[in-house]
């Protein structure tokens, strides 16, 4: 949306401001030395396929836009919970009031502060006030971890303040020193109205932590992953990372706050003047009243889009989507297939999908983005070929907090951008199609060798999903010689589906077992849990041994 006036934070808006970006695909005469191992057609694809559009960014931090809404449309609801609902202005004073205790208690820009909470309006309120003092918020589900997550968190995070609940404040793990404020408690309560809106120590910096986000763990200990302001309003300010959010219409909140697809959900809804629609129990019950959806394929994969009357844009991200889910879906809305792991922000590439298409892909790099596919030796692969894919431009993170090791495991000056600015190894395989469309083939964590044969589990599994009734599918190696899929729902024919897989792909990738579940388990972030269905197949052979 092209706004005219001006925003009050003083910053200009998207139909003046003009800048330039450091993903300007490089004129041909000046190709960078690794693209000499291409063939000429293949260096010239490799640039215009491998780079997004270059667009201005209407604000360099996300609370910005937010108070843009708080001034031009300050009655309108913000934020609805149950029965609960906050406007745009009574949201934005409460996080000033917020945001002046942060400083009180020693908070200054650059600082971390811990947001440990449930799905509720005073977590909207926190997670806006540390905004507002300049320091990254660092989000945990308070129900969702064990307390020795959240220790490490705290620990790694170097924070002195934590934000929580009343109801959760006696099970926070706070470390001598620390500040403990019950977001619900008296002291955020409304009260006067600050004199005028809350202004840190020192400005806040572009490049400034926005918020710092801990991995799952699923491959070992959490690491944080430390996201920019200028990060964020990339994907969340420009076209089609923005969803086309706009005022009037409403955005579920569904997802789990320590997973960078919330602030998708909250911070995408909050900085176009949207309401933000924050579910109960019944995840169903909320998607039936939004107008924006953003899930995992799993969560999606569970709700009836023929009961989400209102739905007009949905978004998937996080794990492979099947086929047949975007199809259903891309036939009563704008539904987009998005790709891109935490370090990248949020996702990096998007496809609007159409049930008619030849192909699902997750699209192109979004603005200011780019994409590489190469080998293992960081050459590009032909047009074509699969490779895995490497992230560079605006999206890529500042690297994981506290561990400079790991960060240099992961992260690589980017040679084709040059000027000394990194991309990021998201270790997702990929091609590039002759229009220039990425397909997706799955991590490579998923590669396993089977029988000395490497398997792709995602490419099997993807074959499941096509088979009809399927709604979800997920394979797992049990050994050097076994695969084993689990299929969802029940009336899933297995030896049809075992059928399908062997039709399709070579005799080692065909499962031993398929199993049939009414639903796969999902963690906690929304994404099929392969550690409980090793639990089954653990628990099924036991049950077969007794």
């Amino acid at each position: 949306m092209q706004r005219i006036s001006t925003a009050p934070t003083g910053e200009t808006t998207a139909s003046t401001r003009t800048t330039s970006h450091p993903n300007v695909p490089t004129p041909p005469h000046q190709l960078p030395e690794p693209l000499a191992t291409l063939p000429p057609r293949d260096r010239e694809l490799f640039v215009r396929f491998g780079h997004g559009p270059t667009e201005s960014v209407a604000y360099s931090h996300i609370h910005h836009a937010f108070e843009y809404w708080a001034t031009v449309t300050p009655d309108a609801i913000a934020v609805e919970h149950g029965d609960e609902t906050i406007t745009y202005r009574e949201l934005d004073r409460r996080a000033d009031q917020l945001a002046a205790r942060l400083a009180a208690a020693g908070v200054r820009p650059g600082d971390r502060v811990a947001l440990f909470v449930r799905r509720s309006i005073p977590m909207v309120v926190g997670l806006i006030a540390a905004l507002k003092s300049g320091a990254a918020y660092v989000p945990q589900h308070v129900d969702s971890v064990p307390t020795a997550q959240l220790q490490h968190v705290i620990q790694t995070a170097g924070t002195r303040v934590i934000l929580t609940l009343t109801a959760t404040a006696e099970r926070i793990p706070a470390p001598d020193g620390h500040v403990v404020i019950a977001l619900d408690g008296p002291a955020g309560e409304p009260g006067e109205r600050p004199v005028r809106r809350f202004t840190p120590t020192r400005p806040v910096q572009p490049d400034d932590p926005c918020y710092v986000l801990f991995t799952s763990g699923s491959t070992g200990r959490p690491n944080g992953v430390v996201v920019t302001h200028r990060n964020l309003c990339n994907i969340l300010l420009t076209s089609p990372g923005d969803l086309g959010i706009q005022p009037g219409w409403r955005v579920s909140q569904i997802l789990n706050i320590a997973f960078d697809m919330a602030a998708w959900e909250i911070l995408g809804a909050l900085s176009h003047g949207a309401t933000l629609v924050i579910r109960g129990r019944n995840i169903a019950e909320t998607m039936s009243r939004v107008d924006v959806i953003v899930a995992t394929p799993t969560v999606l994969s569970r709700i009836d889009p023929h009961r989400c009357h209102r739905v007009k844009v949905v978004a998937v991200a996080g794990e492979p989507c099947p086929r047949s889910l975007a199809d259903t879906w891309s036939a009563v809305c704008s539904f987009y297939n998005s790709c891109g792991p935490t370090e990248t922000t949020i996702v990096n590439t998007m496809s609007r999908h159409h049930p008619t298409a030849e192909r699902l892909t997750i699209g192109r790099p979004t603005p200011n983005n780019t994409v590489y596919v190469l080998d293992t030796d960081l050459r590009p692969c032909p047009i074509g070929t699969v490779g895995e894919m490497w992230a560079g431009g605006a999206g890529v993170s500042a690297g994981y907090l506290g561990n400079p090791q790991l960060t240099a495991e992961r992260y690589a000056l980017d040679p084709f951008l040059g000027g000394g600015r990194r991309m990021f190894r998201t270790r997702d395989l990929g091609r590039w199609t002759p229009d220039g469309e990425l397909e997706h083939f799955g991590r490579t964590d998923d590669q396993v060798k089977v029988r000395g044969f490497r398997v792709e589990l995602d490419s099997v599994s993807a074959i499941l999903e096509a088979v009809p009734g399927c709604t979800r599918a997920a394979t797992i190696k049990l050994d050097d010689r076994t695969l084993v899929s689990f299929v969802a729902p029940t009336q899933v024919d297995p030896g049809l589906a075992q059928m399908a897989v062997s039709e399709a792909l070579p005799y080692y990738c065909v499962p031993e077992t398929v199993h049939t579940l009414p639903e796969l388990p999902m963690t906690s972030r929304g994404k099929i849990d392969k550690t409980a269905l090793r639990r089954l197949v653990a628990d099924h052979e036991r049950e077969a041994t007794r």
